[in-house]
């Protein structure tokens, strides 16, 4: 059975980019999480291995939750090596582009990005941009990391897929699927989370390093959000939250500190959509969650400069917090409307 997340016409085209050493640069998108951090390092590597010089350049500086992974260490990052990011990027022979398919999620690295003269695309999410000369695109895919994982045994490089490989793919497939809980967890994910797991990734020391390094601040803030800033609406069977940078500051807010919590507003019976939004110095985030047929990145990229899957997306609002919540509220009911159970 042929796998959509490798074309055989694209995986011949890659074969022939990577047939001699050469020099590589992985680029991930802006605020990178678990997916883009451990697909971009796994497949450093892996590619390593293969015999090529390959360094992962980030827009910006990834939640410290994260820094453990296996080379997490060695990626450079724009907001802290501006100079040494850009030249890298410019001096390498190929580009590979990591869980993002528009340029504009990358931040400060779009125009060099941009500029380069190969690049090559790997990515699960919604409607790709046409910026890459070979295209790896799979929206049926758990994370980017699952897909990392079969192109790398399709081009034969199984034995490239050593340990800290593996931890990092694992952390990305944990982390995009909600631990293996989301509809686009299949069999052929488990399978490939099996694989890992035989080449000795210690999943208790990954789930660990991943949900228990919370501050004392971090659950503050989270149960004050919950208590003081999280509106349920039955009737809709949505939950909002939404903090403003005083909430942040009082609660010593660092980079990550509010991952997942979306979540907890889908997860109380009976709602079916949960939205998060963030006051930042210059914009508000958003987030949204869903369950079923109803598509938020759909919702996001028509009305919120967003995107992402279908019941998983983010956006961001130039406007105030109030004026953005309020924006959303005005749309909620006809999005709800136009698509029912």
């Amino acid at each position: 059975m042929s796998n959509p997340s490798v074309p055989a016409d694209q995986l011949e085209k890659l074969r022939e980019l990577l047939d001699q050493p050469k020099r590589l640069v992985i680029v991930s998108h802006y605020n990178p999480d678990g997916d883009a951090i451990g697909s971009s390092v796994g497949l450093m590597h892996i590619l390593r291995g293969a015999g090529h010089a390959v360094k992962v350049v980030l827009p910006n500086t990834p939640a410290d939750f994260l820094d453990w992974m296996p080379g997490r260490a060695e990626a450079l990052c724009f907001d802290r090596s501006p100079d040494a990011s850009l030249s890298t990027i410019r001096t390498s022979d190929i580009v590979l582009c990591l869980d993002f398919n528009q340029l504009d999620r990358i931040g400060g690295l779009e125009e060099a990005v941009r500029g380069a003269k190969t690049k090559v695309l790997i990515d699960h999410h919604q409607q790709p941009g046409e910026f890459a000369a070979v295209m790896f695109s799979d929206v049926t895919a758990s994370s980017t990391c699952q897909m990392v994982y079969d192109i790398a045994v399709a081009l034969g490089f199984e034995d490239h897929i050593g340990l800290e490989a593996a931890t990092c793919l694992y952390t990305g497939m944990v982390t995009d699927s909600g631990s293996f809980r989301f509809r686009s967890t299949t069999p052929h994910t488990m399978r490939v989370a099996a694989d890992l797991m035989e080449r000795g990734v210690a999943i208790d020391v990954i789930h660990g390093a991943i949900a228990d390094t919370n501050s004392a601040d971090r659950l503050r803030l989270l149960g004050f959000t919950l208590h003081e800033r999280m509106t349920v609406l039955p009737d809709l069977r949505t939950t909002v939250i939404g903090l403003n940078k005083d909430d942040l500051k009082r609660f010593n807010f660092k980079t990550g500190d509010t991952e997942g919590f979306v979540n907890y507003g889908l997860s109380i019976k009976g709602m079916r959509l949960a939205a998060f939004f963030v006051e930042r110095p210059d914009v508000v985030k958003i987030s949204l969650r869903s369950k079923g047929d109803l598509p938020v990145d759909r919702f996001l990229k028509e009305h919120f400069e967003g995107g992402g899957h279908a019941n998983a997306a983010g956006g961001q609002s130039k406007e105030s917090l109030e004026a953005s919540v309020q924006k959303f509220m005005s749309l909620l009911p006809a999005f709800l409307a136009a698509h029912p159970e």
